[in-house]
């Protein structure tokens, strides 16, 4: 039966993403379509789900410092926004029948966002690193920590007394930092990930805690260590399947009684005052408004953990056993609301950007970005591999750089290695209409992802820059794109590579074919 849903998830997320949605949305569908067939998930669906949200929250873990989880903009928003959002659902509950214990219940987990969703669309953009990025993941770790205690009072048992001995895992970190450097082999480092990955979740559940909790902490342990996203990139992969089952089984949830249904529909009409409830309070705590903005958007879906809860309050009397079905639907269709937020976000801002900064408070805020880049002339975009090498070889050469990132940790690495790093959202209208680029002659983006890179290239000629924008591709298809938004020139390393490589085969074909490559003969045996 599992070719069933596999093939359903498939030709339901290709059928969206013709329609320039993400394939989530597609797997939902199938989800809630098998369901109605009266398919019900088996024990190996529920595994695969369970073992993508633990990869998944591994991988988040790794960009995330104890820091940017106890400042004050975090803990202040995410307490804030849960109590207000609780009193609202409250009345709300009551009025549709439930007692005063399942409404409670029920109001404080329907506060939550989701986690896998947020943290899935942070990293499509790239930007788990980013400012941004760091407060909406702080927030949530918080809520799941309310999530935690919800579960420890309906019934899912109080953590261990011997749970405190976790606070010193940290004492573990320079032994994972060792493996990290001796492990050579890509398999053995997948493997490594893995384990780690396992490995937390099933010692967080031992101790009668989150193992998705125990999963994020082991990839904290490693947020210092630069080495570390050679982890994150071997495991993308098996981490992108076994999400497809996550999506599937809260589909599968299946459909609510027709009683429910008004119930459903008012919660998903207060999804819009959730986001700007969050607005307001990022505002509140001087943040941006455009990091207001990205914040309050990724965070705009209720929680998979308000049905990790639910399924344990009910299984122990504390709501009823419907409301499971009524909060698997609630969440899956907020989570086909937020899929094209987050694709359309830039668009939404520029559109709105001249209403939603009118409540950015003036003051010094915590994501300050430069006005000017000082005697710069040349602007690295990009701090990473490619972007430290030509940072290097620039400053060698005696010029005058300047590098600019969006990933604080990467930006303090670079800083103690003596590179002078700024930080800047370059998809940030604001920051090149404040800039200051007139001593910059030439501007290299050296980035992963394409859409950002495109929006800012095309954000730099809209401001009038008219120096010279280098862009790093990974394909030619790409490198069209970057053209037509206003790249003067693009790299392709691996085509560069490869034409390289041809050049010196016919430079050399006369001459000896192995090319500055010394053998050393072996000594004659005495024997």
């Amino acid at each position: 039966m599992d070719i069933i849903w596999v093939s359903a998830a498939f030709v339901l997320g290709m059928l969206v993403s013709k329609l320039r949605l993400p394939p989530l949305v597609g797997y939902l569908a199938a989800g809630l379509a098998l369901s109605f067939y009266g398919y019900e998930a088996g024990s190996m669906l529920e595994e695969i789900s369970n073992l993508g949200k633990t990869f998944l929250l591994f991988t988040v873990g790794m960009h995330i410092r104890v820091k940017n989880i106890v400042a004050k903009e975090v803990y202040g928003v995410a307490l804030t926004h849960l109590s207000i959002t609780s009193l609202i659902f409250i009345p709300i509950c009551l009025h549709f029948g439930y007692d005063l214990t399942a409404s409670i219940i029920i109001s404080i987990v329907l506060g939550f966002s989701s986690t896998v969703l947020t943290a899935k669309t942070l990293e499509r953009r790239g930007e788990l690193g980013a400012y941004y990025g760091r407060v909406a993941i702080g927030i949530l770790i918080i809520q799941d920590i309310v999530a935690i205690a919800i579960v420890a009072f309906t019934g899912g048992g109080i953590p261990s007394q011997w749970s405190l001995l976790l606070l010193g895992l940290p004492l573990l970190r320079p032994i994972l930092e060792w493996f990290i450097t001796v492990l050579q082999e890509d398999e053995l480092i997948l493997l490594f990930g893995l384990l780690l990955a396992i490995g937390g979740y099933a010692l967080f559940d031992l101790f009668n805690l989150s193992g998705e909790l125990g999963a994020l902490v082991m990839g904290m342990l490693l947020a210092t260590d630069s080495r570390a996203d050679e982890i994150g990139k071997k495991m993308w992969g098996i981490k992108e399947a076994f999400l497809v089952g996550f999506f599937l089984e809260i589909g599968l949830i299946g459909i609510p009684q027709a009683s429910e249904f008004w119930f459903i529909l008012l919660v998903i009409l207060i999804l819009p005052f959730k986001s700007i409830l969050f607005y307001v309070l990022f505002m509140g705590f001087k943040l941006r408004a455009r990091t207001g903005f990205l914040s309050t958007v990724t965070l705009t879906a209720y929680s998979e953990f308000t049905l990790i809860a639910g399924v344990v309050a009910a299984a122990n009397g504390y709501i009823p056993e419907s409301a499971v079905v009524t909060l698997g639907l609630i969440t899956a269709i907020s989570y086909s609301i937020n899929a094209p937020l987050t694709i359309w976000e830039e668009k939404i801002w520029e559109k709105w950007h001249d209403y939603l900064v009118r409540i950015e408070r003036d003051v010094d805020h915590p994501e300050h970005q430069p006005i000017s880049l000082g005697s710069a002339e040349f602007l690295i975009i990009g701090m990473g591999n490619a972007g430290t090498a030509a940072y290097d070889k620039l400053k060698e050469q005696g010029q005058p750089v300047v590098g600019m990132d969006i990933d604080p940790d990467r930006i303090e690495r670079n800083l103690e290695a003596g590179r002078r790093v700024v930080y800047g959202d370059i998809q940030d209208t604001d920051l090149w209409a404040k800039l200051e680029l007139d001593r910059i002659k030439s501007v290299m983006i050296a980035m992963g992802n394409e859409s950002v890179k495109e929006n800012a290239t095309r954000m730099l000629r809209n401001t009038g820059f008219d120096g010279i924008i280098y862009v790093l591709t990974m394909r030619e298809e790409e490198a069209i794109k970057m053209q037509e938004a206003g790249a003067s020139a693009i790299s392709i390393p691996i085509k560069e590579a490869g034409e390289r490589l041809a050049d010196l085969s016919l430079d050399n074909l006369d001459d000896n074919p192995v090319v500055g490559l010394k053998v050393k003969k072996p000594k004659d045996n005495d024997d």
